[in-house]
């Protein structure tokens, strides 16, 4: 059955740092009837405009009866809420009658065999094949968002380019290039995707801002902070993920053990990176311009 149109959107994690850009976005579009599913006792705020649902994100009929006449749900949960949480909000978007799911799986490719083997993505494997089964056997079909890393944000929380200090951490060199994609670029994808549902309907789409590697980012961040004494340090990706490898054996969870993970998806050309298909303009995302891309990496460096 061929999805036609999507109009009435719900949104999770719209107080979050992708959710809130994303909820501009829907806003700006101007075509939809935006709801915002927002935890119950939470103290955010939305705009006039944007219906808000108290829900209880553990409870399948809470969540249900707040998606009664939704056409899609955006979801851009946070690393908490990727697992089990999204999965009962898949039940809940199948039982309310939902047409599409878009979960939150912005970043990484996740159809490379070697990614989707790292401990830091299982979350996010485990509700792309659920929703896979459930596409099969129900009308609620999904699109996977693949942004790469976020660039702005990335540099912001020196991420992607640590310019903290002004001593930058090269992994394996600093040659590997990959795509990334600012916030922006996301919450448009998302809107296009929504725009687009039938050309969007149960696949993914990739796209990007730019492709680059630190090196490049080094180089243009000497370029705009010209009076920094860059100190370059080159470490070995598997220095930093055996140790992650023995942290996960012991049981230690978090960041610590999780973000070496994240170092390898992104800096190990093995792991697709950088992107070989783009659907940049079935999106309408334009790719930033060099201008673009040393005003965004002068903004966001660290003192």
């Amino acid at each position: 059955m061929a999805v036609t149109s999507l109009k009435n959107i719900a949104l999770t994690g719209a107080a979050g740092a992708v959710g809130s850009v994303v909820l501009k976005a829907l806003i700006a579009a101007g075509n939809f009837n935006i709801t915002v599913l927002r935890r119950n006792k939470s103290t955010s705020t939305f705009p006039d405009n944007v219906k808000v649902v108290d829900v209880d994100f553990e409870s399948v009929e809470s969540l249900t009866q707040a998606l009664a006449g939704q056409d899609a749900l955006v979801s851009t949960v946070g690393t908490e809420g990727l697992g089990e949480q999204q999965k009962k909000l898949v039940d809940a978007a199948v039982a309310a009658g939902v047409k599409r799911f878009i979960p939150s799986e912005y970043g990484c490719d996740l159809e490379n065999e070697l990614a989707a083997k790292l401990p830091v993505f299982q979350p996010k494997i485990g509700v792309a094949r659920y929703l896979e089964e459930k596409a099969k056997t129900t009308p609620l079909t999904y699109t996977f968002a693949y942004s790469g890393p976020f660039f702005d944000w990335g540099l912001e929380h020196n991420f992607i380019f640590k310019s903290a200090e002004s001593k930058p951490i090269l992994y394996d060199g600093g040659d590997t290039v990959f795509s990334t994609s600012t916030l922006d670029a996301v919450a448009q994808a998302v809107v296009a995707i929504l725009n687009k549902p039938e050309e969007t309907k149960n696949r993914a789409v990739r796209f990007q801002s730019a492709a680059i590697s630190q090196n490049q980012l080094l180089k243009v961040a000497k370029e705009v902070a010209p009076e920094r004494d860059w100190q370059p340090e080159v470490v070995k990706i598997d220095d930093v993920t055996n140790a992650a490898d023995e942290r996960l054996a012991k049981g230690i969870l978090g960041p610590e053990t999780f973000i070496p993970y994240l170092v390898r998806a992104i800096n190990d050309p093995r792991y697709g990176p950088q992107f070989t298909t783009l659907d940049n303009e079935l999106l309408g995302v334009k790719q930033l311009t060099e201008a673009e891309i040393k005003e965004i990496v002068k903004s966001k460096l660290s003192n």
